[in-house]
């Protein structure tokens, strides 16, 4: 017979192990599966800034201190991927593979549910963009940018995304094309300052979009909307794409959980959804709109966590049993 979890939280990002620390407090038997990307978004940013209390910027560090703090407080961190979420009665069954699309290999009983899976990077949506994936196109200057030291990189995108990843690029190419697609950027005032002390190392090419991926084993060149310097040919050594990301939300609709008009999961306040048991958190939710930062992820894991509790509280079964 599967154990039987009070709180079981899908996500490791800030709103995931925000909420284990907070689950673990309040004695809530706790299990945070980490999925695909531990630290979620937060860790792929590279540096954090304007994080309250964290001087460093590293969010490594950041990140794997918040899951020092949940493990320290009684909450289990476990590698697996939940595949889809079932109703038996009052309790929740997540599917669970090794790999992200794999066989089942157990199943997780849970009395409450936390979904804090944040979002899935968009794409280009080009042909061929599949198959480059990996062989020079990218979706994490964090991961991958070590890769391409004194290369020559382009970087899509006109938000906070692609201008930090173009700070931290900076470290390692030689070159940097930050292709934006309108007339303007919409990247913080404060990160938009500090690109431009890099000089001629970044160009910046507005109103400007790749239109075809050229390559076969690996990127070889991208083909752009407009000429650059005589031609609409770029031969860059790797693209990494920072065009934002849509919210996780598969799990939810397993469940019955209502999204909102843009797609993401409806909540309120306390971090419920409209099923019983069912809360979600980060950036899986729109509940602050388009501000989207690590300390408001994790001030909505806290909130989801009290909720829980609260709920479990109330029901016929103790915490902990």
């Amino acid at each position: 017979m599967n154990d039987t979890y009070d709180f079981l939280i899908i996500g490791s990002g800030a709103a995931g192990l925000s909420a284990a620390l907070y689950a673990g407090r309040y004695n809530l038997k706790t299990l945070v599966m980490i999925g695909p990307e531990f630290g979620g978004a937060t860790m792929t940013a590279g540096e954090i800034w304007n994080y309250p209390g964290d001087l460093t910027g590293d969010t490594y560090t950041l990140m794997q201190n918040m899951r020092k703090q949940a493990e320290q407080n009684g909450a289990v961190l476990e590698e697996g991927f939940v595949e889809f979420l079932t109703r038996d009665g009052d309790l929740f069954i997540a599917h669970v593979a090794k790999s992200k699309g794999g066989a089942e290999y157990k199943t997780i009983n849970a009395k409450t549910v936390l979904l804090a899976t944040g979002a899935e990077r968009r794409k280009l949506g080009l042909p061929n963009e599949k198959e480059l994936s990996g062989r020079g196109i990218h979706y994490c200057v964090t991961c991958d940018g070590p890769v391409y030291n004194g290369k020559e990189v382009a970087i899509v995108g006109g938000g906070d995304a692609s201008v930090k990843g173009v700070i931290l690029m900076a470290q390692y190419a030689k070159k940097i094309y930050l292709l934006v697609r309108g007339d303007k950027m919409r990247a913080e005032p404060s990160n938009q300052e500090r690109i431009k002390a890099l000089g001629p190392k970044l160009e910046i090419l507005m109103n400007t979009e790749v239109k075809e991926l050229v390559g076969t084993k690996k990127l070889e060149k991208i083909v752009l909307s407009k000429e650059v310097n005589g031609s609409a040919e770029l031969i860059v050594d790797g693209l990494f794409v920072e065009i934002g990301a849509d919210p996780a939300v598969k799990l939810a609709k397993d469940v019955g959980a209502e999204l909102d008009k843009l797609g993401y999961v409806a909540v309120d306040p306390t971090m419920h959804t409209n099923v019983s048991g069912f809360y979600s958190a980060g950036d899986t939710v729109n509940i602050f709109g388009p501000f989207k930062q690590t300390i408001t992820s994790a001030a909505m894991g806290t909130v989801a966590a009290t909720s829980a509790y609260d709920y479990i509280q109330k029901r016929t079964y103790a915490v902990g049993a």
